[in-house]
């Protein structure tokens, strides 16, 4: 089956979504500050890869304990979903939509439904602890997610907004498509 093929941080939305959710729910609820001794730690030995990378992305959504995750989810696209480049709003849709990211199922899933994504690949979390169940869905564990839920399906287009990171990804597509700042741009890989 034939599908196009989406990454969505920095791809479809202009940022790092956990990051704005994150800042989000604390200017809503200014007592998840108590969980910032915790995730400066966690975040230092993420951007450094120091340990395993997965409990480190789970201590940064420690906070999750704290907060109503539906409501917050709600509230925050109610405010954000403006930002969802307007390339991708006006898609084609004459092939399903797949979206994968390195975000979380839980986060993405609402704003997916109401752009009509048909299949959503992320990180599969806990939204009550900030566990990670499973791996975090970046790089090489995209493509093993893809081959694993979906592989009957090929990639008409791929969008991604990191050659580095989404490599991989741009493997799986019969055209390419690098996204910078909401501009899309054809690319040729060989």
């Amino acid at each position: 089956m034939k599908a196009n093929l989406y990454d969505f941080d920095k791809t479809v939305f202009p940022t790092d979504s956990e990051t704005i959710f994150w800042l989000f729910c604390l200017k809503k609820q200014p007592s998840l500050l108590r969980y910032l001794p915790k995730q400066l730690f966690a975040l230092i030995k993420f951007i450094f890869k120091i340990g395993d990378m997965d409990r480190n992305k789970s201590k940064l959504f420690s906070f999750l304990k704290s907060v109503d995750h539906k409501k917050m989810v709600e509230a925050f696209w109610e405010e954000n979903e403006k930002h969802i480049y307007p390339f991708f709003v006006q898609r084609d849709r004459s092939l399903p939509t797949v979206v994968c990211s390195a975000s979380p199922e839980f986060l993405l899933q609402s704003i997916c439904d109401k752009f009509e994504v048909d299949i959503l690949i992320g990180t599969r979390m806990n939204p009550n602890t900030g566990t990670i169940e499973g791996r975090n869905c970046k790089g090489e564990e995209k493509i093993r997610r893809i081959k694993a839920q979906i592989p009957e399906y090929e990639f008409d287009c791929v969008y991604s907004d990191s050659l580095k990171n989404d490599g991989p990804l741009f493997a799986l597509g019969k055209k390419n498509f690098l996204v910078t700042g909401g501009k899309v741009k054809e690319i040729n890989l060989q």
